[in-house]
C-alpha cells in the first residue's frame, strides 16, 4: 500500500524474485474495501506507507474477528517521517531494515513455470466488488516488452509515474522501463506543476494515464519546451487534446482494461484510424455477435462485443472460478464493451454494453456524447445515463460538473443543449440535464448505475423537449 515511490518501483522486482506475487493497493481505497480485499488476499507480508497506515489499521480491526495470523508488516517511511507500526499486530520492521538485512549472494527464486502468477491487480469496482485479476509471468513478460513498441519508448526513455503503479502494475511499465534501461521519475503526488517541473527537470520523454492527467496540463496551459508523449486511456475531449498538442505534447489514445493488462490497442491521437491492431502480442481482436461469436460486417455500423485472443490476457478471477469461466467463454475475453468494425477493418468502440441507450430505433453511444459536453469550455465532467421514456424507450440524461471558476447558476440547460444540437444528431442531444457533481466510488470512476435510478426517479418532462435540474 503506497504511492508512486521508488520502494513501489523494487518491489515490482523484490517480490516476483523472492518467488512471492505482488498485489499493488489501491491507495484511494476506505477501509471497508481494503478489508474485503485483504481477506481475499491472505497476503503473508504487507508493506505499508507511511502515509496509509491509519487506513490499513482500520481495515484490519475491521477484518480482526476472521483474520487468524497478522502479516509480517514493513514500514516504508521517508527520512523517519510519519508514524510507527505500534498500532499493528504482528511482527514488523522498517522498509530500510529489511533492505539492510539483504544478501549479496543471493539466488533469484525463478518461476517453475511461465504460466506461474506474478502478480494480482484489482479491477475499479465500478460494477460491483472489486475482482482480483491474475497476471502471469508470461502475459507480463509479453506485455512489457510489447509497450516497448506501443508507447514508442525509443533508446532510454524518461518516464513520469503519472499513471498509478497499482493500475496493471502501471500499465506494466514498470518491467518495460527496466527493459529498456529507462530512467524512473517517481511521484508520490500528481500536480500540474509536479509534472511541468520534472519534464524540464530531468528531460521526461513519457507519461501516461487517465483523462484527469489530459485535464491538470490543460487547464495549467504550461508550454513544454520539447515533445513529450502522452498516452491516455478513457474518453478524449477534442478541445482538450488539441490544447495540450498545442502546448508541446503528442497525444495518444489507449484502450484496454485490468484483464488484458492495461492498454492493449494504442494509436496516435492525430491518427485517421480509430484503433489500430498494432499489438503484436494479441494473437487476435475482434468484434462479435456474443451468441453466434460470428464476427460482425465491416460496414462500420453493426455492433457487436469487442473481443481479446491471446497470451497477453490475465489467467483469471482470483478464487472466483464462475466469473473467469464466464469472461472467457467460447475462447476469447469478452470485455463487455460494444463497437464496430470499420470497412478498413478498424475497430471503432462505441460504448460499454451496459451504458448503451436504445431510443426510438437509434442506438447513442454515452461515451460520444460525453465527448461533446466535456468539450464545452465551462464544464469540468460530464456522465451520460438512458432516461426511461413511455415514447422512446430511453433518452439521453446528462449530469453535468462545472469548473471550479464556474457556479451553477452561469450557464442553463438550454445553453448545454444547444450546444449539443451544434454537435450531434437530434436523437442523441441530452432530453434532461442535471448540475452537479457526479458520485465516485473510491476509484474516481463515476457510478452510472446510481446516476441511472437517480434519472429514472426524476418527474416525467412531458410536455416540454428538455428538463433541467440542479
Amino acid at each position: 500500500m503506497a504511492p508512486n515511490i521508488p520502494a513501489l518501483y523494487d518491489l515490482h522486482f523484490a517480490v516476483p524474485m523472492a518467488g512471492a506475487v505482488l498485489s499493488a493497493l489501491n491507495t484511494k481505497l476506505d477501509a471497508a474495501s481494503l478489508a474485503v480485499i485483504l481477506e481475499k488476499l491472505e497476503a503473508k507480508f504487507m508493506f505499508i506507507d507511511y502515509e496509509y497506515v491509519d487506513v490499513i489499521v482500520k481495515a484490519l480491526e475491521i477484518m480482526s474477528q476472521n483474520m487468524t495470523k497478522h502479516p509480517f508488516f514493513v514500514l516504508i517511511q521517508e527520512h523517519d517521517q510519519g508514524p510507527d507500526l505500534v498500532s499493528v499486530g504482528g511482527n514488523k520492521i522498517k522498509y530500510d531494515d529489511l533492505i539492510a538485512m539483504g544478501e549479496t549472494d543471493f539466488e533469484i527464486v525463478k518461476p517453475k513455470d511461465e504460466g506461474d502468477p506474478i502478480s494480482v491487480n484489482f479491477t475499479s469496482g465500478s460494477t460491483g466488488e472489486p475482482k482480483g485479476v491474475l497476471y502471469s509471468h508470461k502475459a507480463a513478460y509479453l506485455k512489457s516488452l510489447a509497450s516497448v513498441r506501443l508507447y514508442d519508448m525509443g533508446v532510454a526513455p524518461v518516464f513520469l509515474w503519472t499513471v498509478d503503479m497499482f493500475r496493471c502494475n502501471g500499465w506494466c511499465c514498470t518491467w518495460t522501463m527496466a527493459a529498456v534501461g529507462g530512467t524512473n521519475i517517481c511521484l508520490r503526488n500528481v500536480s500540474a506543476k509536479f509534472i511541468f517541473d520534472s519534464i524540464v527537470l530531468h528531460n521526461v520523454t513519457h507519461l501516461c494515464g487517465g483523462p484527469a492527467i489530459l485535464n491538470l496540463i490543460s487547464d495549467a496551459s504550461l508550454t513544454v519546451p520539447f515533445k513529450v508523449r502522452l498516452i491516455v486511456a478513457g474518453v478524449l475531449p477534442m478541445s482538450r487534446v488539441m490544447k495540450v498538442e498545442g502546448l508541446g505534447y503528442t497525444v495518444s489514445h489507449a484502450y484496454g482494461m485490468t484483464e488484458v493488462l492495461g492498454p492493449a490497442i494504442v494509436k496516435p491521437w492525430r491518427s485517421t484510424n480509430e484503433h489500430k491492431k498494432d499489438n503484436i502480442v494479441v494473437e487476435n481482436v475482434d468484434v462479435k455477435e456474443p451468441e453466434t461469436m460470428a464476427s460482425v460486417r465491416h460496414d462500420g455500423k453493426t455492433i457487436g462485443e469487442v473481443m481479446f485472443k491471446g497470451n497477453t490476457l490475465m489467467l483469471g478471477y482470483l478464487k472466483d472460478p464462475k466469473a473467469t469461466e464466464e469472461a472467457f467463454k467460447d475462447g476469447w475475453y469478452r470485455t463487455k464493451d460494444l463497437g464496430v468494425i470499420q470497412p478498413n477493418g478498424v475497430i471503432q468502440l462505441k460504448d460499454r454494453a451496459k451504458d448503451i441507450i436504445f431510443t426510438g430505433g437509434e442506438i447513442i453511444s454515452t461515451l460520444e456524447v460525453e465527448a461533446v459536453l466535456l468539450s464545452h469550455p465551462k464544464v469540468s465532467e460530464a456522465a451520460v445515463v438512458g432516461k426511461r421514456d413511455d415514447y422512446s424507450k430511453e433518452t439521453p440524461c446528462a449530469f453535468v460538473k462545472f469548473k471550479e471558476e464556474y457556479y451553477y447558476g452561469a450557464m442553463s440547460c438550454q445553453e448545454i443543449v444547444e450546444f449539443c444540437e451544434e454537435r450531434l444528431p437530434d436523437f442523441m442531444v441530452p432530453r434532461t440535464v442535471v448540475f452537479g457533481e457526479l458520485p465516485v466510488n473510491s476509484t474516481g470512476k463515476v457510478q452510472k448505475f446510481t446516476l441511472r435510478v437517480k434519472a429514472n426517479g426524476m418527474h416525467s418532462n412531458i410536455g416540454q423537449k428538455n428538463g433541467c435540474h440542479t
